[in-house]
């Protein structure tokens, strides 16, 4: 018989967060402490952590679902996907539990018995990048602000290693941003620094194919949401017609049935989707995600949503399994350093690497 305990906890930016749909000065998050009574001394921990004003699962009646969900599963004593696809939060915060529980009970030779749709999260945290000896290729992310922060923060990422710098464009001026971008790439090559840029779907439609063509003689690996989510005919034709790859990330949140996802990228055909667990339907959803994309030519890679060390550990432990070993292309997940009182784990960043700490 499961038991899982409830805590919250908001936590504080060092720096404001921006970007073009407003700017984060907190986070709140929610955590699940899993035990049962025939293992005593075993726990799993999870985070629920859902953006304001994104999260397809942001309601004001999250705590209560929460609590209910939680009473589910621990009756049902398993997660019960297809009730909860709405709930892309509390999937992945129940996974990550069930996943560090199996991984505290495996550490200690006690056996548990594991339901046949959650066999893919006993082995979630067993990996060369959970094991210590390999890191995950990571991106440098600056965050808007004005022209001299951004600039500013873009040195200290190179100084720090970083070769894939992540600008959040798209609140600023846009010339003033592409003047960043030239920048850059007046002293570094496409080989020595692979830029990404994200617009939060910032662009209007009627600007963003001049605003990607500009961007384009930059060598840009990608873009992210150029344009508010939602508009499928449109941003067809974006990705059709774009002279840089177009990845998307608000596009997929609230798509969480297998069959609008076929609609979805079918429709679209995106050259990326990026995946965000929180936001995407946990590891369960984002597998989904995966496979689909894959079968019609879409690459992806995974970032954290400004989850916790607790929810961050947990996306990178599952990148490690998803594109591992030697995950080459740069991952999200330098996140873990936005906070003043995050909670500490083993985690660090050497160079544009991240590393668990043994």
């Amino acid at each position: 018989m499961y038991k899982i305990d409830i805590s919250e906890r908001t936590l504080h930016f060092k720096q404001p967060a921006g970007t073009s749909r407003g700017v984060y000065t907190t986070r709140h998050s929610y955590y699940l402490t899993l035990t049962s009574d025939e293992l005593p001394g075993v726990e799993g921990v999870g985070e629920c952590a859902t953006l304001p004003d994104l999260s397809c699962d942001a309601k004001p009646e999250y705590a209560v679902t929460l609590r209910q969900v939680c009473q589910m599963v621990e009756q049902m004593g398993r997660i019960p996907y297809d009730m909860i696809r709405a709930y892309p939060s509390i999937t992945f915060g129940l996974e990550t539990a069930f996943a560090s529980f199996f991984d505290a009970a495996k550490k200690q030779n006690l056996s548990v018995s594991v339901p046949a749709e959650m066999e893919n999260l006993v082995d979630l945290f067993d990996s060369p990048f959970g094991k210590g000896e390999e890191g995950i290729t990571i991106n440098g992310l600056v965050w808007m602000g004005t022209y001299e922060e951004m600039l500013a923060r873009l040195e200290e990422k190179l100084q720090a290693g970083f070769h894939c710098v992540k600008l959040k464009i798209g609140a600023i001026d846009f010339f003033k941003e592409l003047d960043l971008i030239k920048r850059i790439r007046d002293v570094y090559t496409q080989e020595q620094v692979e830029l990404r840029v994200d617009a939060n779907g910032g662009f209007l439609p009627e600007n963003a194919m001049s605003q990607l063509e500009a961007l384009a003689k930059y060598a840009i690996h990608s873009i992210e949401q150029p344009i508010k989510q939602h508009q499928w005919p449109k941003m067809a034709q974006l990705c059709r017609e774009t002279p840089l790859p177009i990845a998307l990330d608000e596009e997929l949140i609230g798509v969480n049935v297998r069959s609008m996802k076929e609609a979805l990228l079918d429709t679209i055909r995106p050259q990326y989707i990026i995946l965000k667990p929180s936001l995407h339907g946990g590891i369960y959803g984002c597998n989904e995600w995966i496979q689909l994309a894959s079968q019609r030519g879409v690459g992806s890679w995974i970032t954290s949503a400004l989850e916790s060390n607790i929810g961050l550990n947990a996306i990178a432990h599952y990148a490690a399994k998803v594109y591992g070993p030697n995950v080459e292309m740069p991952q999200g997940l330098g996140t873990g350093q936005l906070f003043t009182d995050n909670i500490p784990m083993p985690l660090e960043i050497r160079g544009d690497k991240l590393f668990v700490v043994k």
